[in-house]
């Protein structure tokens, strides 16, 4: 691969290029600030994959003078010949000049090699300032395309066009906050064709990072299988004094081992969420969503993520959890874990539990008391004893990971994640259902689970996150 290309990316202040470095460059640390000027100074950001630098944006500060330094370059040049070495002369000249440290800042990229990516705003009229603009770009001699980012509510996007097709060879809409990843990769195309000696480098760019893009839906299918894995089997446990009988255990043990049964199944979906965020190197979300409380509609453990991500019965029946299996689970529940063993669930749970029910239906985790190799007793609350459970957390942690994939890096707004209206889950095929089912009823009985399951868990994870993409494109939500 030849040397990675830089394209600075320039235009009037408060455009949107800090945006659109952000996106292109996939780096939320971007400052991106409503005040015009906010960028002073030129800043590289590359694209690396698998150590290897892509491409490198660089930032730089809006022109503040531009008819100024036309009018310089002109009364300097002989002919369009010296163009180049004209533009060069004015930074050399004025590089420490604080009337032009803006203009000498974006143009030094463009005097070592780099290509243009101007950037306008497509809800403000075209003046007579930005023909300076484009012109002073045009005497760069680099090659060069345009992106109209609209900011604002009007649309002056025709006439943008009509101006910046007399100075530029590609001109192309982009929303630097939601253009869709397909995009990103036309623009490196687009610049291979205004520049040979990089098409063969930003062609091996696009198959990396499409490359990089199947890999990250691969490996987030591997975080959810491990959250959920873990959050199926998971035990609070206690061990209890040698003089502490299991008649004198009041109802603050069970308070106690069942608060924090709950409170570690939230950590652990959040832990889930920021893993998928930092793979796809989503540093800074912000999540739209109320508190993490048991009585947040958006919690957890609600009747509405109940309503919204459990599975029909029917499905269950097709994955493999029969009547059969619902009934006994239900005998537990009813008999408070006690068929388990020597532990019995204390008097007054069930009833001070309620409120953490999926609005009733939850068949809650069992308190048990029961002897180590030492003689000394321990408590356990859990594991959970409902596989709903199990497909609340992946709905949630599906939809997710589909809102971060397809979440620009220039994004600022807090994530709003909101549930789906009716499942996704119908489209998966039969073989991948009834191994999730397995997976998860091997994990909440806390039954081993040898490589070749774990894998084809990983797998059946990984088609349902295809299938919840379907379901979304052809439901256009």
């Amino acid at each position: 691969m030849k040397s990675a290309p830089n394209f600075a990316v320039v235009g009037h202040p408060n455009k949107g290029k800090s945006s659109i470095v952000a996106t292109l460059s996939q780096n939320d640390a971007i400052a991106i600030a409503l005040e015009p000027g906010t960028t002073r100074s030129r800043q590289a950001y590359p694209l690396k994959v698998d150590g290897k630098t892509l491409y490198t944006l660089i930032d730089t500060p809006g022109f503040q003078r531009p008819r100024r330094v036309l009018e310089w370059l002109e009364a300097h040049s002989v002919s369009a010949s010296d163009h180049s070495e004209t533009l060069r002369a004015f930074v050399v000249q004025h590089k420490s000049d604080e009337r032009f440290n803006d203009e000498c800042e974006l143009l030094t990229p463009l005097i070592d090699g780099a290509g243009i990516i101007y950037v306008v705003d497509g809800s403000v009229p075209y003046s007579a300032e930005h023909e300076a603009e484009m012109t002073i770009l045009r005497w760069s001699g680099r090659p060069s395309l345009a992106l109209i980012n609209t900011i604002g509510t009007d649309d002056y996007s025709d006439t943008w066009q009509a101006a910046l097709g007399q100075f530029f060879q590609v001109v192309r809409k982009f929303d630097a906050v939601r253009a869709p990843f397909e995009q990103h990769l036309s623009l490196l195309r687009a610049f291979g064709q205004l520049e040979p000696d990089w098409e063969k480098t930003l062609e091996n760019a696009t198959q990396f990072l499409s490359k990089q893009r199947q890999q990250r839906q691969y490996q987030s299918a591997g975080i959810i299988a491990k959250a959920l894995i873990d959050m199926m089997s998971y035990q609070a446990k206690r061990t209890l004094a040698n003089n502490q009988s299991t008649s004198t255990i009041d109802n603050s043990l069970a308070e106690e081992l069942r608060t924090s049964w709950y409170q570690r199944q939230r950590m652990r979906e959040q832990t889930l969420r920021i893993d998928i965020e930092h793979l796809y190197q989503h540093q800074r979300i912000r999540r739209q969503e109320a508190e993490l409380q048991w009585h947040s509609d958006n919690d957890l453990f609600s009747e509405d993520s109940r309503n919204h991500w459990a599975v029909s019965k029917r499905y269950l029946a097709t994955a493999g959890f029969g009547a059969g299996a619902l009934s006994g689970v239900g005998i537990d529940a009813l008999t408070f874990g006690s068929s388990f063993g020597t532990g019995a669930l204390l008097g007054g749970l069930l009833g001070a539990a309620g409120s953490y029910y999926y609005g009733g239906k939850l068949l809650l985790p069992a308190l048990k008391i029961g002897l180590l190799n030492n003689g000394l007793k321990t408590a356990t609350f859990g594991p959970v004893q409902d596989s709903q459970f199990a497909y609340v957390v992946l709905g949630r942690a599906v939809d997710h990971w589909w809102h971060i994939s397809h979440r620009n890096h220039a994004g600022r707004d807090m994530l709003d994640l909101i549930p789906a209206d009716n499942h996704w889950i119908e489209g998966l095929d039969k073989e991948s259902r009834k191994i999730i089912q397995k997976t998860l009823d091997k994990s909440r009985k806390q039954q081993s689970l040898d490589e070749s399951l774990q894998n084809k868990f990983h797998e059946a994870l990984e088609k349902c996150i295809a299938v919840y993409e379907d379901w979304l494109t052809k439901a256009d939500i």
